[in-house]
């Protein structure tokens, strides 16, 4: 099976407490390396500079299509506080440009304004299976090129699957947790989750799903969001089944918690995805809305 992804890679300076690490990183890295994890051919569409070793692309035997830029790679600087994230964009490439693939879902997880509304409603005019992580729609940068959220207009008509945080959901819609996820669901998502922390909630039709990561030591939490999308959006693809598409989210970010490593080399294999998914979906609680 085929996955597609747009989104730009990324070279990341990552501080924790008086370390610092540069690595390469990008949603378009850990959703491309988990799917492929999990056997899913990848297609990327993405915009990286001089700057960027491509060659981790091709040993991972992820696919680019004109990808190459006169301008350096995207960069953000992230410190690390537990589970607080705040950044800082060092650099900014080009946009991406939309090509027609034929793949069995496509995932839309922009870092920074790369993919345009237009390219957006190209993508859901092509895609089977449509998967928005809304965070580069929504980022705006101050003088001092601080990364703030700010309340945006998205059409979300012909899109399956979307993941917010709270913070995420309030720029899109108004509301408590519950309401948020309806708002977004009468706008046309039919699988929505909310992700507070250690806790994930599923709404499909008029019931929550949910589970709870064990609540551990966190250290490097880049890309785990990246790492929950791609594990739903494959399972999805390939078992057409929701619970499993949660059970295999959760198990893959609690995997990649688990592991301590930093940047991309948290992302777990598939035995262990595997192994965490069977035990989360044993634990799924559910409610009516």
């Amino acid at each position: 099976m085929k996955l597609a992804i747009f989104a730009h890679c990324a070279i990341d300076t990552i501080s924790i407490g008086d370390s610092k690490y540069e690595q390469i990183g990008g949603s378009s890295c850990y959703c491309g390396i988990t799917a492929r994890q999990l056997k899913f051919d990848v297609d990327l569409f993405t915009k990286f500079g001089p700057d960027f070793p491509k060659q981790y692309l091709v040993e991972n035997k992820i696919n680019f299509i004109n990808s190459e830029s006169e301008k350096n790679t995207t960069k953000f600087l992230i410190s690390i506080d537990g589970s607080n994230r705040t950044l800082q964009l060092e650099n900014e490439c080009d946009p991406i440009d939309y090509s027609k693939i034929d793949a069995d879902g496509h995932i839309v997880s922009p870092i920074f304004h790369e993919v345009s509304q237009d390219v957006l409603k190209k993508i859901k005019d092509d895609s089977n299976f449509l998967f928005i992580d809304p965070q580069g729609f929504l980022r705006q940068k101050d003088a001092q090129n601080n990364i703030f959220l700010q309340k945006t207009e998205l059409d979300l008509s012909n899109v399956n699957a979307i993941k917010i945080n709270p913070e995420e959901g309030g720029c899109l819609v108004n509301g408590s947790h519950d309401e948020m996820m309806l708002s977004l669901q009468k706008k046309g998502v039919q699988y929505v989750l909310l992700t507070n922390k250690t806790d994930v909630s599923l709404l499909v039709k008029d019931k929550i799903y949910s589970i709870t990561l064990p609540n551990k030591n966190i250290h490097d939490t880049t890309g785990i969001g990246d790492i929950f999308c791609s594990a739903f959006t494959c399972t999805m693809l390939k078992e057409k089944d929701f619970l499993w598409a949660l059970s295999f989210a959760g198990g893959a970010a609690q995997a990649a918690l688990d592991s301590k490593n930093m940047g991309l080399q948290k992302i777990p294999q598939k035995g262990t995805i595997q192994n965490n998914a069977s035990y989360f979906y044993n634990l799924i609680k559910f409610r009516d809305l």
